[in-house]
């Protein structure tokens, strides 16, 4: 190898994944690293800016100097913002900020670091009382540089930690850091000290990405220019490491003391109905089994042989091996059609290759499905875990093993004007709604899974992640639409019998409309505040039609089963709850169980709004890290492995410690694929990798919550 090539090759593989090791925060290269606050000398703490109900002063230990920051536990986040000395950092040279937590209060703490404030570029770490932790941010950068992004797309992270989307900063301009406590019980104590950018990072140039980087992804999907713990190198290493996963099931079967559904069977009896249904037991919320024991859902979304599926169209030189379509795994291609975002966006045909269920196939032979369908119900239980959660396969869940809830999507016409992040918002006046929605309930019956009378299924979650907006949004959408737009059309009949005449409906709104007719071709909203008041109610009354419709349905359909909710979207910052309170209130009316996908660190603070005493569940959470080849950490970032299994326990903890919560899901069951899914999604958040091989860390730290999961929600 010329000294070129090692040069180039040296670069790359700090490109790809800067951190070296698997083990832990330390292993990350500080040799170099910038020390940004070390709080000696003439630190003036007077320039340090609080949030919330947070508290600073300098420490002076046997340490040398440190921030302490103590809350009083009222507020959802308190701490502080440190602002560059000289205006701004530059970290372009570095791939964390770094930071030492000590946690000298006498309770759990969680604290989170935002660079530049940005909400999905941060890190966090639980401390746990009496200990130090260290906090690393990964600075998630913007596209890389000049010409080098187009050779790299159809991904939202790419190499280096360079991000699509999701609010990247920029390094060479780094003005602020915010530390926070974050969704405190009580007063809560830490101490700051020695904050550092860490890690090398380095970029090659567009030439020798040109002639030397590609392929990068070899013939099971993996990163080709790194190695990891628990990597495949070789068809051999499939059997190697199902004999291996055998053993360790073998050795760790599930909780002694969960019955069949996975209830609490050593725990208190209730009355046996045949189905899961909702009760509150000594002042919280529980899931009940259909024998009448204590159930709290703990489970995986996406238990299905479908998470390794990329698009290869435009993309075949990132592909070290693409096999022939004529060979054994060349039947995994397929033609992709549709793509909510991202590169293939709009794209009406594309090429896409499963390394997934190819790997299935390599490991578990011609018999695949069904062998994976039998390791995944033994894994669940072997892991601590009760529940297939959404958007599983039905040929798994249907073998009637571990628990599980259906996944319906409400079709029919959209709101034209009312454009969410997924999809528009489906108009719930319109006659295509509800009949699509009991149809789609009935074709599950009759002709798919036959899951309304089967007592393993817990209900169903209806629709995803539905773009709610602010209390006026889903009205204005209305008024944007078409004049024979249903929901547009019950919304002028209702002014009309509120007003009367289009004369005093211009007089309260400041507007002017020729006739109800020229109201109902109007494609704009109105300007100004006057209108605000009936946007807001028939928001409100968008959400009753909705909800309202749905539950109806699922009673018909399914009268035995739970109505689950939507899976609202909360995941930015603490406190967003109270934007949407207005729908959570029509929400709670008809669902039994309000859903919440939450990408935060902990569930422990999410409750009801007054006045609403309702079961929550979680319907989604993750955490990601970039030790283990992949690209991009997911929505929440961790520095690796290790951290990643802490970060897993503090969150089901923190929801087990919550009275309305009865359960967690995470997503996903596998990883990724890591060129991407159809819309650019390439996360680390899997249980298994590419290869259908376990995450040691995790599946360690799932059992330590899972085993001991019906002790710690009874306070035990």
């Amino acid at each position: 190898m010329t000294v070129r090539a090692l040069l180039l090759s040296t670069a790359i593989l700090v490109w790809g994944c800067q951190v070296t090791e698997s083990a832990v925060p330390s292993v990350v290269e500080e040799e170099g690293a910038l020390v940004l606050f070390d709080f000696e000398g003439d630190f003036d703490i007077g320039k340090v800016n609080t949030s919330g109900d947070a508290k600073v002063s300098l420490s002076d230990g046997k340490r040398g100097k440190a921030l302490r920051i103590a809350t009083g536990g009222k507020e959802p986040r308190a701490g502080v913002t440190l602002g560059a000395p000289r205006r701004r950092w530059d970290l372009s040279e570095y791939v964390y900020v770094a930071m030492d937590v000590r946690n000298v209060g006498a309770d759990d703490v969680m604290v989170n670091c935002r660079v530049d404030d940005k909400q999905w570029v941060d890190g966090s770490v639980a401390a746990p009382a009496g200990e130090q932790r260290t906090l690393m941010a990964l600075l998630k950068r913007d596209i890389p540089p000049g010409e080098l992004a187009k050779y790299l797309f159809g991904m939202n992270g790419l190499p280096g930690g360079h991000v699509w989307i999701w609010a990247p900063v920029y390094p060479k301009r780094t003005r602020e850091l915010v530390i926070a406590v974050v969704e405190p019980k009580g007063p809560k104590v830490v101490e700051i000290d020695n904050i550092r950018a860490v890690g090398s990072y380095e970029v090659p140039s567009e030439e020798d990405l040109k002639l030397s980087y590609f392929p990068f992804i070899d013939a099971y999907g993996q990163y080709n220019k790194k190695d990891w713990p628990g990597k495949t190198h070789s068809e051999e290493d499939f059997e190697r490491a199902k004999k291996e996963e055998a053993a360790d099931l073998e050795e760790h079967p599930g909780p002694s003391d969960w019955n069949k559904y996975g209830g609490w069977a050593s725990g208190p009896k209730l009355e046996a109905t045949g189905r899961f249904r909702v009760e509150k037991y000594q002042g919280k919320w529980w899931l009940v089994d259909p024998e009448g024991r204590l159930f709290w859902s703990h489970g995986v979304d996406c238990v299905n042989m479908r998470f390794g599926s990329t698009p290869v169209s435009d993309r075949e030189h990132y592909f070290e091996n693409l096999p022939d379509p004529k060979t054994a795994v060349g039947k995994f291609y397929q033609m992709g059609s549709r793509a909510p975002h991202g590169y293939y966006k709009g794209r009406n045909s594309y090429k896409t290759y499963d390394f997934g269920r190819a790997n299935l196939l390599r490991k578990y032979g011609e018999d695949w499905q069904e062998a994976f369908g039998e390791v995944s119900h033994k894994r669940l239980r072997s892991w601590g875990m009760n529940t297939i959660a959404n958007w599983s396969a039905p040929p798994i869940y249907l073998m009637r093993k571990t628990a599980y809830v259906g996944t319906i999507h409400t079709g029919g016409r959209p709101i034209e004007g009312a454009k969410g992040h997924w999809r528009k918002f489906p108009d719930p006046f319109a006659a295509s709604f509800r009949s699509g929605l009991t149809q789609r309930l009935t074709m599950v019956e009759k002709n798919k899974n036959r899951t309304t009378n089967d007592p393993w299924c817990i209900g169903y979650f209806v629709d995803n992640e539905m773009t709610w907006g602010d209390e006026t949004y889903l009205a204005t959408g209305c008024l944007q639409s078409p004049a024979d737009q249903p929901a547009k059309m019950a919304f002028v009949e209702e002014l009309k019998s509120k007003y009367g005449s289009i004369r005093k409906l211009n007089a309260y709104w400041a507007t002017n409309y020729g006739s109800w007719e020229a109201l109902s071709e109007s494609r704009t909203k109105p300007r100004g505040k006057n209108a605000e008041a009936d946007l807001k109610a028939f928001s409100v009354k968008i959400a009753e039609q909705y909800f309202k419709a749905v539950r109806d349905a699922i009673k018909q359909v399914a009268p035995k089963k739970l109505y689950l909710g939507c899976r609202f979207d909360f995941h930015f910052y603490p406190g967003e709850e109270k934007h949407r309170e207005w729908v959570i209130h029509v929400a709670a009316k008809y669902c039994d169980v309000i859903s919440f996908n939450r990408y935060r660190f902990s569930a422990g603070t999410l409750v009801p709004p007054k006045g609403i005493d309702k079961p929550l569940i979680i319907g989604e959470f993750h955490f990601g890290a970039l030790d283990r080849g992949m690209f991009h950490t997911g929505l929440r970032s961790v520095t690796d492995q290790a951290q990643r299994g802490e970060m897993y326990i503090s969150y089901v903890k923190s929801a087990l410690e919550n009275p309305y919560m009865i359960g967690t899901h995470w997503f996903q069951y596998g990883d990724q694929a890591t060129t991407g899914r159809r819309d650019g999604e390439n996360y680390q958040v899997g249980f298994v990798d590419i290869c259908d091989t376990p995450y040691p860390e995790t599946v360690k730290a799932c059992r330590e919550a899972g085993y001991k999961l019906y002790e710690y929600r009874m306070g035990k």
